[in-house]
């Protein structure tokens, strides 16, 4: 025991594998699902706002803003779960309404839990009878959120909605926050401590293709898929709504999303071209890898740079596209290689791709790209072999000393896949420094080649002596 009065011999501290999953595992498993559900323009992304205590679903005094479904990570009362916006639900819709009512179903078949909100000052429409019809056989704990309730008289709009079947309507006012806590703790009484939903195995595997407007997404989705799926002019900013194409390449079907080109800024961005560029948003998180396309007869701008951030913030698997190569000559080659290794240093482990969607030149090469880069998103490194490993980098290099004291790294292990994600417990801080070298050494053993990977440090605080 040292003078302060903790064990000085650490190996008191660490654990096997058994221990490590009765202790963290829940931390890692994935949280539960709400879908907040319901027709257009009852409030839905509101609510979702104000569950989250800010601004970041996009809100707008029309119906049929949110098109799609926006996951968005949420807790309350320490809680973690994850809230799921979708697009206004209607009965025999058409067109834009069809597509939107397909997200919401899925919602509803995806969650573990789901809010539908009503505006109590129209009271229970056709639509919302509909939805509730599907909700009560879901099988799911289901709330009503009776949305617009400001004074009494909307207490008593919002007890006319026991009509719709499905218990005690919660009176609440989105914008105003007033009963929404009551209603989320009624929430997580319910929810489940994991999500119960796990996604269906198997699938076409789903491609996000992004990048800044007129890079040449829609020539590509269309060389892919041998077709016109998607509209192509030379006019930036001609796609605005995500596209999904199911496609057959290398024996395999996969589900392309063709998205919305990225503005300079969101801020910048006006009208449909901003839900464009909150689109593209979620066509990166809906997706499994995403294949950035890069002008390779432009020099690099800072819009690609904010994709590629996007995606890797995202987690995702990443190839990277150099588009437009037919109209590359040697000069401007030579410029590129020099552009690269200047501005995507940190992203030597993405699979690279020289390609002319024009020409359909080398567009066979993305998949081989893809497939390495989603077995290095899927993949798994057992505790065994990489604490082995660990000992030999350590022994080799020790990380830095911090504050007097060298930290140990007593025990690691894979978290997570999809991005690979490693926690190691360690005696105290490791450096940013040494968190990159021990990305660098990971690639350099197992590879990783075009998935992003994840390095947590967990600090272990040592056990006090009680007093006697």
């Amino acid at each position: 025991m040292s003078d302060d009065g903790t064990w000085s011999d650490e190996s008191d501290w660490e654990f096997s594998d058994e221990g490590f999953e009765g202790e963290d595992a829940e931390s890692f498993a994935p949280p539960p699902v709400v879908a907040i559900v319901g027709r257009p323009n009852v409030g839905k992304s509101t609510l979702v706002n104000r569950i989250l205590g800010r601004r970041e679903a996009v809100v707008q005094d029309l119906p049929g803003v949110t098109r799609d479904r926006v996951s968005y990570d949420a807790s309350w009362t320490g809680r973690r779960f994850v809230v799921q916006d979708t697009g206004g639900w209607e009965p025999d819709a058409k067109g834009l309404q069809q597509l939107v009512a397909e997200q919401a179903s899925v919602a509803m078949q995806t969650a573990d839990a789901i809010i539908l909100v009503v505006d109590a000052t129209v009271g229970a429409t056709s639509g919302d009878e509909a939805a509730a019809k599907i909700l009560r056989r879901s099988g799911k704990p289901v709330f009503l959120a009776a949305n617009k309730v400001d004074n009494e008289k909307g207490e008593a709009d919002a007890a006319a909605l026991w009509s719709l079947g499905l218990g005690e309507p919660h009176a609440i006012s989105a914008i105003h926050g007033r009963g929404v806590a009551d209603l989320l703790d009624e929430l997580i009484a319910v929810l489940p401590t994991a999500s119960e939903v796990a996604p269906a195995p198997g699938g076409p595997r789903r491609v996000a293709l992004v990048g800044k407007p007129n890079v040449g997404k829609s020539s590509l989705l269309n060389r892919l898929a041998g077709a016109e799926r998607s509209v192509v002019h030379d006019v930036a900013g001609t796609t605005v709504d995500p596209v999904d194409s199911l496609i057959e390449l290398g024996g395999k079907t996969w589900r392309f999303v063709d998205t919305a080109g990225l503005r300079r800024r969101v801020a910048q961005a006006s009208g449909h071209e901003f839900y464009a560029s909150v689109r593209t948003h979620s066509a990166i998180d809906a997706a499994e890898v995403v294949v950035v396309l890069i002008d390779a007869s432009e020099p690099l701008t800072e819009q690609d740079q904010r994709v590629l951030t996007m995606v890797i913030e995202a987690g995702r698997a990443l190839v990277l596209a150099f588009n437009k190569w037919d109209l590359v000559d040697e000069d401007r080659r030579y410029l590129l290689d020099k552009e690269i290794d200047r501005e995507l240093a940190q992203l030597q482990w993405a699979p690279r791709v020289n390609i002319s969607a024009k020409s359909g030149r080398a567009v066979q090469k993305l998949v081989p790209a893809m497939e390495t880069a989603l077995a290095s998103w899927d993949a798994r490194i057992s505790t065994g072999q990489l604490n082995n490993w660990i000992k030999e980098i350590v022994a080799a290099t020790p990380p830095p000393v911090r504050g007097g004291k060298q930290p140990r790294i007593l025990f690691a292990t894979q978290a997570t896949a999809r991005p690979p994600t490693f926690v190691l417990f360690t005696s105290g801080f490791l450096e940013a420094g040494y968190r990159r070298f021990l990305e660098r050494r990971l690639r350099e053993t197992f590879g990783f080649e075009g998935s992003p990977i994840r390095i947590n440090v967990r600090v272990r605080e040592k056990r006090k002596l009680k007093p006697r």
